[in-house]
């Protein structure tokens, strides 16, 4: 019985050694590819894509371990999309105003909007500034502008009719 477990021992440890070349190769193999494709997302730089990837493929598990150390944070498509965020908000920031009424553009020194006569400011009722319709105070003399408070407003007063005296019986 141990003469026929020593007599296929090497066949058993050639396998071994086999599955596990075979499992190391893939493994190296999928690391260096994952390198190769995570440098191009990241960098157009040629030299850096190669150099990244020759380390990898060199160094192994060490070189993996640099690469995370060194390699840009943002791929590009991060970098585009962050890049197309600050251009929006600048954009918006330039951008003229538009009419809550039509969508036309406006300028910010207009009251009204001369497309669909919406009205988009007011003036002060001292200096005649253009001030914001929801502002209850002008920034530029600090007249108040009026409440903002709606009085109710009464046209006739009720009269309280006498209360009936009461009729006592006798």
């Amino acid at each position: 019985m141990i003469d026929q477990l020593l007599a296929i021992l090497p066949q058993v440890v050639t396998v071994l050694t086999l599955v596990t070349a075979v499992f190391v190769t893939s493994l190296w193999l999928g690391m260096v590819l994952w390198t190769f494709r995570d440098i191009r997302a990241r960098t157009r730089d040629i030299v850096v894509q190669i150099l990244a990837t020759f380390m990898v493929a060199v160094l192994t598990l060490p070189g993996l371990i640099v690469y995370f150390l060194i390699r840009p944070r943002e791929t590009l498509a991060e970098a585009y999309e962050h890049a197309l965020e600050q251009e929006a908000l600048l954009q918006a920031i330039e951008e003229p105003e538009v009419c809550p009424g039509c969508g036309a553009k406006v300028r910010d020194e207009f009251i009204y909007c001369p497309y669909c006569h919406t009205h988009l400011r007011k003036k002060c009722l001292e200096c005649e500034s253009v001030l914001a319709l929801d502002w209850n105070i002008c920034p530029f003399c600090g007249a108040s502008q009026g409440s903002t408070v709606v009085a109710p407003v009464i046209d006739r007063q009720f009269e309280t009719a006498p209360e009936p005296e009461a009729s006592v019986q006798a």
